[in-house]
């Protein structure tokens, strides 16, 4: 694996902006992010925030508008010619009419190497289906080939872009389970996912970035606490007493939302006390619930419109 003191990856005040006539839209707005030797990081945001748009830049396929891009202390295109990043990718790159087996000894063709698929395809959890044309796979399937790819050219650092996508959850776990394996051995690994359990449970560090800027960097935990407050929900049977009810919780001090949801009231607030007090002295709500905020809040907190910092 690369040089500890060399950071896996570093953006320095990237900017990509796309143009047409009369028209500029900035994909990426100075984003800032360094990222060390041995991270597994989930990079998040919603669509159009600029994650598969900065994932390009890092393996050389777009150019910045402005700022740098460097990877394992050199250039994106230095660092995939040598094999040291590779990518997995929602789609393409891949040939139908290829057996599985034969799609992972062409890739270490273009390597220069003579491999051997089936260790790659054991680690990929796909070595049973090696004989299969690659048109008969299922979508998971040729996601975790994609991911066999990836390994051949034995990278410092991986890109995944939705990587479990169209995996059954006993595959997503397989698949976690190989990648945490790697990392564990020195790998670098950066992922964008839409399923922020994923993110949770699996990554050391979660940046999240809206309107292609970063609002967001830490531990899943730093994340969840820059979301303040809680959820307090209850049921209040009665139509008229629920509606009384949302406009007394509404009009307290720290109520960021309140939501019907059938019988059940769910009150956003940052002083959970405060809406306790009120449902359980002045209404007739009954199994109240209070829970933290969960990265899914987070999400949402951080990265809306109008929200965004």
């Amino acid at each position: 694996m690369n040089n500890a003191s060399v950071p896996a990856l570093e953006l320095r005040a990237l900017v990509k902006e796309f143009r047409s006539p009369g028209t500029v839209v900035r994909a990426v707005d100075g984003l800032d992010l360094t990222i060390e030797p041995g991270e597994v990081v989930a990079f998040l945001g919603p669509n159009g925030a600029g994650k598969t748009t900065t994932i390009d830049m890092v393996l050389g396929l777009a150019e910045p508008t402005s700022g740098s891009v460097h990877v394992l202390g050199g250039t994106p295109a230095d660092a995939v010619a040598a094999g040291r990043v590779a990518a997995v990718m929602q789609t393409g790159g891949l040939l139908r009419d290829l057996s599985v087996a034969e799609t992972v000894a062409l890739t270490g063709a273009l390597y220069g190497s003579d491999v051997d698929p089936l260790p790659y395809l054991r680690r990929a959890g796909i070595a049973d289906i090696a004989d299969r044309p690659v048109g008969k796979c299922s979508g998971g399937q040729q996601q975790r080939l994609r991911f066999a790819m990836a390994l051949v050219p034995d990278p410092d650092l991986l890109l995944l872009d939705e990587p479990t996508t169209g995996m059954d959850v006993e595959g997503r776990r397989e698949f976690w389970a190989a990648i945490r394996a790697d990392a564990a051995r020195g790998r670098t690994v950066v992922f964008a996912t839409h399923y922020l359990e994923e993110a949770d449970a699996y990554a050391d560090r979660i940046v999240m970035v809206s309107h292609g800027r970063v609002v967001a960097d830490g531990t899943s935990a730093e994340v969840k606490a820059l979301s303040s407050g809680r959820m307090v929900s209850a049921e209040i049977d009665d139509d008229d007493a629920r509606a009384t009810a949302v406009d007394v919780v509404a009009a307290l001090a720290g109520v960021d939302s309140v939501e019907e949801r059938g019988t059940r009231l769910l009150v956003r607030a940052s002083d959970s006390d405060a809406v306790l007090r009120v449902l359980l002295n002045r209404t007739s709500a009954h199994d109240v619930e209070v829970t933290a905020h969960n990265l899914e809040d987070a999400f949402l907190a951080l990265t809306t419109e109008g929200n965004a910092r």
